[in-house]
């Protein structure tokens, strides 16, 4: 029963956001992000450990604010996404460097872009698509219920684009995204969360934590470039950033998987040092968080 008025809360919510005006439904969701905040629910605590990381110090209130209006901004956005004209995603969504991913793009040469959980990434593959007229494949984790993972399957590919299921799908999701590059398809992979924390150590804000080495993977095996992506929010609009390639260096294949995705990382960590509050990161992180005592147990 759970699960199903989990779905039927996003369903609702899919739904009525996009009958509220934009202003109406900005108001909401920064009551919604204040009310979280007071609260102090494990959520905004883990976020509040995770920027004091980034700021190397203790996140103070008016950040800790601007963070969780940025993560509620993201929701609202994405379940409003789906009804905007072309024109008005040029005109809330802010492009920068994307033009080598293009003409690698136009002359039927794949590329993969990978992105931190910062600003609104969904933002961006349906800017690939419907203003660059460029063809995005992504992956998807399985999300539960099943009933929400399929609606938000179902809204990315509403933007355009061609959705690979992380796990439960027909083919190896390697092999599906080495055949969507061969295809001349901008790769885009979301890449600072190590869900399984099977990926390669790296140094991140000065301390360890892994990522996952899907992108690094995929750039050296199918030899092609690897570009990343920074994401942040304005008042009026998201700005994309697209910077690289990123040197896929040299040595043994583990060696340029490890020392590539440290070199990811890094580009990561400079858009979100310059806008900390627009990375989305309320679960537990770097490698010492995983092995304390997780928060109440014991």
């Amino acid at each position: 029963m759970s699960e199903r008025l989990t779905e039927l809360a996003y369903l609702a919510a899919w739904r009525g956001v996009r009958l509220l005006p934009e202003g109406a439904a900005g108001a909401l969701g920064n009551r919604f992000a204040d009310r979280a905040l007071k609260k102090n629910g494990r959520g905004v605590r883990q976020l509040r450990k995770n920027l004091a990381r980034v700021v190397e110090g203790e996140p103070d209130e008016a950040l800790m604010r601007q963070a969780m209006r940025s993560y509620a901004r993201y929701w609202l956005e994405a379940f409003r996404l789906p009804s905007m004209s072309t024109a008005q995603l040029e005109r809330k969504f802010e492009m920068n460097g994307y033009e080598p991913v293009h003409e690698r793009a136009q002359r039927g040469l794949g590329s993969i872009v990978a992105l931190p959980h910062s600003g609104n990434w969904d933002f961006a593959g349906a800017w690939v698509g419907a203003v660059a007229k460029d063809r995005l494949t992504t992956v998807a984790e399985r999300l539960k219920p099943e009933g929400v993972y399929l609606r938000f399957l179902e809204y990315r590919e509403s933007l355009g684009m061609t959705i690979i299921p992380t796990s439960g799908g027909d083919r190896n999701p390697q092999s599906a995204l080495g055949e969507a590059l061969d295809d001349g398809h901008v790769v885009a992979l979301v890449a600072d969360r190590d869900l399984g924390r099977g990926g390669t150590e790296v140094k991140f804000f000065g301390e360890a934590t892994t990522f996952p080495t899907g992108p690094a993977l995929l750039a050296i095996r199918n030899k092609v470039e690897l570009f990343t992506a920074a994401i942040h929010y304005e008042e009026d609009r998201a700005v994309c950033h697209i910077t690289g390639p990123v040197d896929l260096g040299t040595g043994s294949f583990r060696e340029r998987v490890a020392g590539t995705t440290q070199r990811m990382a890094e580009a990561f960590e400079a858009g979100i040092r310059a806008h900390p509050a627009d990375w989305h990161m309320l679960q537990r992180f770097w490698s010492a968080d995983f092995d304390a005592p997780r928060e109440g147990a014991g």
